[in-house]
């Protein structure tokens, strides 16, 4: 069967807030063609759609300078310095300019006009704009939408990136292997026909979201299985920090409301979290911080009082301290969940457990974004620039991705226009798999190891728990590649590919790191 050949001159994998505001820099030179590919039916489905609290701006009585020291808190003394300050200092201005004033994103103002800024735990001052509790939606829709607008944007939904196309593991010539290795595109999987195309860049930039759904309970969306992490370490790109998973501290824990985020602006406008007696408790953990501890304090402060006191969940307390009205207008899309459950948060405390949600760790990069693969950048979650070292202060995620978006795509532009390789020096996708994938084989082993990661590199670390994942992990490994090469592709086995690649990288890096920091906590 003949592929389809797609040539462009970036190709960007993955189209959340960094991916998004990558090609939309890079769009604005009308010569350039730009290629962003998704795995979801909607370019608006990604990481940057959930999220609920807010983006972080500069407050009144703020600044750079106490920016970067509360990011260097929460990240536990791991943080990147240098990456840290290029947050500071150009996030805020990068709000402002594209956010506010060119895409006109409609952040929550005060009634006399101006920006209202939220507070949430460990930040010194209220700095976070949000969108009522849908600021990530808010957000991609308005990317999306300004993309749509360029004629050399061309934006393929789902399409499932398989493999990077890298020289020389993919090159025709085998001289080749005396040189570096460089990123030449993307095999990527057409959903709808189960053919494998190749997509040939200049340069590809990796956007693709994080890895929440190698855990059996976590707050991410169905396609955050590592792809991006795995393909690239395939590849032979450097991947650092892989063991520090951040744990939400509050997902809401009712029937039918699994992966359900309720955003730490509930805490940061005043929520107390309870026993199911009605104690706070947080008071103990962080006696400075209260409610308003790091990320990782409060997760693994509610772990333990539901381990040692047996407690299902923990509460999460509005409604005592807002009343019904303010309730409703801050947090409308949190409120209409719970009351679909029948649960209202006007008149009842939440019930919350933690959840997998944000990847620390990734793709090494520099502060352009590069990887150390030539002509691979990456962006967003599936990169480690060095910010959220240990742990991820809030609302600090997606100011990141927009960012290195508009960094890697203003280093793509001044390197000029990059060569596209020849079709002829790249061989097509070679199917090897003739049987249909049995989609309940896939579902088992995709359980198997959430169910893994979630019980033994979960928040609470251990050696013999460590141990036994790696054992089962790799074991399992070697199942579904045997599964995969056996098996036409299908959306759903390319990522139990990658989701078992992830989990190996999370559960070695925590298995090596003896030192608990941050959102790594080992008790042996």
């Amino acid at each position: 069967m003949v592929d389809e050949l797609i040539e462009t001159d970036v190709l960007i994998i993955g189209c959340g807030i960094a991916g998004a505001t990558a090609a939309l820099f890079l769009a604005r030179d009308r010569q350039r063609q730009v290629t962003i590919i998704t795995r979801a039916a909607d370019p608006e489905e990604s990481n940057t759609r959930y999220a609920q609290g807010g983006i972080v701006a500069l407050g009144e009585d703020d600044s750079p300078d106490l920016l970067t020291q509360d990011v260097l808190t929460a990240g536990a003394g791991l943080s990147h310095p240098a990456a840290v300050r290029i947050l500071a200092e150009e996030g805020p201005r990068l709000v402002e300019e594209l956010l506010i004033r060119e895409l006109g994103v409609p952040f929550d103002r005060e009634p006399d006009g101006r920006l209202a800024y939220g507070l949430e735990g460990a930040h010194s001052r209220p700095r976070i704009l949000h969108v009522g509790d849908a600021t990530g939606q808010a957000i991609i829709g308005a990317l999306v939408a300004a993309l749509r607008e360029y004629p050399n944007v061309r934006l393929v939904t789902n399409a499932t990136a398989v493999d990077l196309i890298t020289f020389p593991h993919h090159a025709r010539n085998p001289l080749t292997v005396y040189d570096p290795i460089t990123c030449h595109g993307a095999y990527v999987l057409d959903r709808a026909t189960g053919r494998v195309h190749r997509y040939l860049s200049g340069a590809t930039v990796l956007a693709t979201g994080g890895l929440g759904r190698i855990y059996r309970y976590t707050t991410n969306p169905e396609g955050a299985r590592g792809d991006g992490l795995a393909m690239a370490y395939r590849a032979g790109a450097r991947v650092i920090n892989a063991e520090y998973v951040q744990f939400h501290p509050t997902v809401l824990a009712l029937p039918g409301a699994e992966g359900f985020l309720i955003s730490e602006a509930v805490r940061g406008e005043g929520g107390r979290l309870l026993t199911p007696d009605g104690h706070p408790f947080m008071q103990k953990y962080a006696p400075e911080w209260g409610d308003l501890a790091p990320r990782d304090v409060v997760a693994r402060a509610i772990h333990h009082e539901m381990v040692v006191n047996g407690y299902p969940y923990v509460l999460l307390d509005i409604a005592s301290v807002l009343p019904p009205e303010r309730i409703r207008e801050r947090f409308p899309t949190i409120y209409e969940r719970c009351r679909s459950l029948g649960l209202d948060i006007t008149a009842q405390p939440i019930p919350v457990v933690p959840a997998a949600h944000y990847f620390c760790g990734g793709v090494w990069t520099d502060e352009w974004g590069r990887t150390t693969i030539r002509n691979l950048y990456a962006v967003g979650e599936v990169a480690c620039t060095g910010v959220h070292g240990a742990n991820r202060l809030a609302s600090t995620s997606l100011l990141e991705g927009l960012v290195w978006g508009r960094r890697a795509a203003r280093d793509i532009a001044a390197r000029g226009a990059l060569a596209v390789v020849s079709p002829e020096e790249v061989p097509p996708w070679e199917e090897t798999g003739v049987e249909e994938a049995d989609p309940a084989l896939i579902w088992r082993d995709l359980r198997a190891i959430q169910h893994t990661m979630w019980n033994y590199v979960g928040l609470v670390r251990s050696e013999r728990r460590l141990t036994r994942a790696l054992r089962d992990l790799r074991h399992l490994k070697e199942e579904i590649d045997d599964f995969y090469r056996a098996s036409r592709l299908t959306d759903g086995l390319v990522g139990l590919r990658h989701a078992v690649q992830a989990a190996l990288l999370v559960a070695e890096a925590a298995y090596h790191n003896r030192q608990s920091r941050g959102c790594h906590y080992r008790e042996s």
